[in-house]
């Protein structure tokens, strides 16, 4: 629902207006702004509302239940979550990535890419599309697949077809499209049968040519509202992401790669299991999302972006035909070395998605994804980091363990944890630049809505940085008065404001 406006009791006596819950993202979040007598906007900022904790959670467990237990962090990329954790624990049972069985590191690929695909056809039809084909401000009727299945049947029907296609790798591979188990400690508990090798490539070729058509129609949704896609929310960045040794997009293995808004490079494959020396993060007392940022830029200046527009303007090319064709048609439409524009995160997650359709289809090719040479084994380790790319961007997993194999220790930086500084700037950008001075109404609001859902953030895999948590406690009578009120700051201290 949205709120109406209400006066917020602060000493500048400003208007809050408050989009309570953000919606069509998976978990739960809110934007507040205040605004003056005038309606200009003086504040916009995200907040986190929910806590998870999975960072404490899996303390005190053996590390090999934890590629199936991280998985629970989300329904919608458990695969991620499934895999980062079994590249870290791969080290502690000592098996480095190069290490990897080839049957078993295919497999793995395999079961990313069925994930990215599936994921990026979710965020794009199911949740994106109703605001790119009927217009950030429409009613809220058509915000929804449903409107999109009636008015554009036959593109809402492929969306949920090319989803449907990654669920089917998933379930190939891990026996269950969500939640399923596959990769265990240095390597995968099972190969492809011919019979499923054989099911999943009676469809790919016609998987490819709708993943081709859906890179066609969000440039053709680019090229007719240049405007929005220009300013929309656009703020200058620096990335991250992953990249092949030769500077291909890479999804599922490689070295950290980071450039400034110019192109520059900041760094470049790094080792990821060093990455504490190239990224700390900070926390804030107004939500559950820590704020990672580049040591060698510091906290004002350090903050970054990954996912889907990273990749794409970090790498130098992508290694399928028709995803490298369509990166080098994104890449002609600016004059930039880099594309800073927030809504073009649409345009390269269906780059992706087609790259990924082309990866399938290769791999289901490869005799080695119906190996027998699954596991191996190397010497005890107590620490162990896995980073893969996630569809929302460059996830970690960072492991210790005592001598009885209990997890003592456990970091996660999670894709939406990384853009958590970005998506609070393209809200005040399109707060500021569409919203403010004007009355605003429940179609202007889903404008804010449009600028975070770009990120595809992931708000039930981001929130648990426990021990660093403000807490509100408010006291009301029986007819909604508010009595007394408690706020413990992230910090500890304890002030009452009423």
């Amino acid at each position: 629902m949205y709120n109406h406006l209400e006066t917020a009791k602060n000493p500048e006596n400003l208007k809050r207006v408050i989009v309570d819950p953000v919606s069509r993202v998976e978990g739960h979040g809110k934007v507040t702004l205040l605004l003056d007598a005038d309606n200009k906007i003086q504040q916009a900022r995200l907040h986190i509302v929910e806590f998870r904790g999975f960072e404490r959670f899996i303390q005190g467990r053996p590390y090999w239940e934890l590629p199936v237990l991280v998985q629970r962090l989300c329904g919608i990329c458990p695969v991620s979550h499934h895999l980062a954790a079994a590249k870290a624990i791969d080290q502690l049972v000592g098996v480095d990535p190069e290490n990897l069985p080839v049957s078993a590191d295919k497999l793995r690929r395999l079961l990313h890419f069925g994930q990215v695909l599936q994921s990026h056809a979710l965020h794009f039809f199911h949740l994106s599309s109703p605001d790119l084909l009927f217009g950030f401000e429409s009613d809220i009727s058509k915000r929804s697949i449903i409107a999109v299945l009636a008015a554009y049947p036959d593109l809402a029907v492929q969306g949920v077809k090319l989803r449907k296609y990654g669920q089917e790798v998933i379930r190939m591979i891990s026996g269950k499209r969500i939640h399923g188990t596959g990769a265990i400690a240095g390597g995968m508990n099972k190969s492809l049968t011919k019979a499923e090798r054989d099911y999943l490539l009676e469809d790919i070729d016609q998987i490819i040519t709708w993943a081709a058509a859906s890179v066609t129609l969000i440039k053709q949704v680019h090229e007719s509202n240049l405007p929005y896609f220009d300013d929309f929310g656009t703020i200058p960045t620096n990335y991250m992401s992953l990249t092949k040794p030769d500077g291909a997009l890479e999804l599922y293995h490689g070295g950290l790669r980071a450039k400034n808004a110019q192109g520059e490079t900041i760094m470049d494959h790094v080792n990821y299991c060093d990455y504490n020396d190239y990224i700390h993060e900070e926390v804030r007392s107004w939500t559950y999302m820590k704020f990672p940022y580049l040591l060698s830029l510091g906290q004002e200046d350090g903050w970054y972006r990954v996912g889907p527009l990273a990749r794409i303007n970090n790498c130098d090319f992508i290694n399928t035909p028709l995803a490298e064709d369509a990166r080098i048609a994104f890449k002609a439409h600016s004059p930039n070395a880099m594309v800073h524009s927030t809504l073009a995160f649409h345009w390269t997650r269906l780059i992706e998605l087609l790259h990924c359709t082309e990866a399938i289809k290769e791999l289901l090719h490869d005799p080695d994804i119906m190996g027998l040479d699954l596991v191996a084994k190397g010497e005890k380790r107590y620490e162990g980091v896995g980073v893969i790319e996630a569809p929302r961007g460059t996830l970690f997993h960072h492991y210790q363990v005592d001598e009885n194999d209990i997890v003592t220790k456990a970091n996660l930086i999670v894709s939406t944890t990384s853009n958590n500084r970005a998506m609070n700037e393209s809200v005040r950008q399109v707060a500021a630049e569409y919203l403010s001075g004007r009355e605003l109404t429940e179609p202007l609001l889903n404008n804010l809505e449009v600028a975070i859902r770009a990120y595809d953030p992931c708000l039930s895999c981001a929130t648990h940085a426990m021990g660093k948590m403000p807490l509100q406690l408010e006291l009301m009578d029986a007819s909604g008065q508010l009595i007394d009120k408690l706020v413990k700051h992230s910090n500890g201290q304890i002030e009452r404001l009423a």
